[in-house]
């Protein structure tokens, strides 16, 4: 083998060589771009999962938070339910109570007092009216006050018989107070205080009410 012939030989080796190292280079760059890659995926792949995480706490908080507020949403209107119902109910019998034990006048008022005077057998010595106070004016329910102040002596007992068949009579009475004003000769002094309340006329009262005695529009008793 001559020279040139192994320098051609050393040559071609030499580039080979090259060539493969070269080869070489651009492969582990290739797997090391892929390695990369691969780290950055797993990466965003562990931050998608916190995030997803977070994501399904937060709507399980927030889930459960309206179903709180559903709760006592349903709670809070169980009271309201068939409220129209009620009102109906309710205004008919606030209407029944009006028409049946308030009086239209201070005549009824006197004459049902002495009525249950005479049933107990105590005499009635003095009625005194306070203003008449209007209550729940310009509305469908409007009504008038009437305060009293009276008067009566009798025997104990029948004068304890009036005050409660007073208290349980078909026309309402309210007794603010119940003073003893002295005992003599057998006889006992009583002094009540009173409020009922007139209600305007209805129906066919209205008719009538020209004819009813002692009305407050003529000057109430005194």
């Amino acid at each position: 083998m001559t020279v040139m012939t192994r320098s051609a030989m050393t040559q071609g080796v030499q580039g080979v060589s090259e060539k493969t190292r070269a080869l070489l280079t651009r492969l582990n760059l290739y797997y090391a771009g892929v390695a990369a890659l691969a780290l950055v995926n797993v990466y965003l792949l562990v931050h998608m999962g916190f995030a997803w995480r977070a994501a399904n706490s937060q709507n399980a908080e927030a889930v459960a938070q309206q179903t709180v507020a559903m709760k006592t949403a349903e709670i809070a209107k169980k009271p309201l339910e068939g409220l129209d119902a009620k009102l109906v109910d309710a205004t008919a019998d606030a209407d029944k109570f009006s028409e049946r034990r308030l009086p239209l006048a201070y005549s009824e008022v006197l004459s049902e007092l002495g009525a249950l005077t005479k049933k107990q057998n105590v005499k009635m010595t003095r009625v005194q009216y306070a203003d008449p106070v209007p209550v729940l004016a310009g509305t469908g329910g409007a009504l008038t006050e009437v305060r009293m102040d009276a008067s009566l002596s009798g025997d104990y007992r029948p004068l304890v018989l009036f005050v409660n068949e007073l208290e349980r009579d078909r026309m309402f009475f309210l007794i603010n107070g119940v003073t003893l004003t002295g005992q003599q000769g057998g006889m006992v002094g009583l002094r009540l205080r009173l409020t009922t309340y007139l209600r305007p006329p209805i129906g066919a009262e209205r008719l009538a009410k020209s004819g009813v005695a002692s009305d407050p529009a003529g000057g109430e008793p005194r």
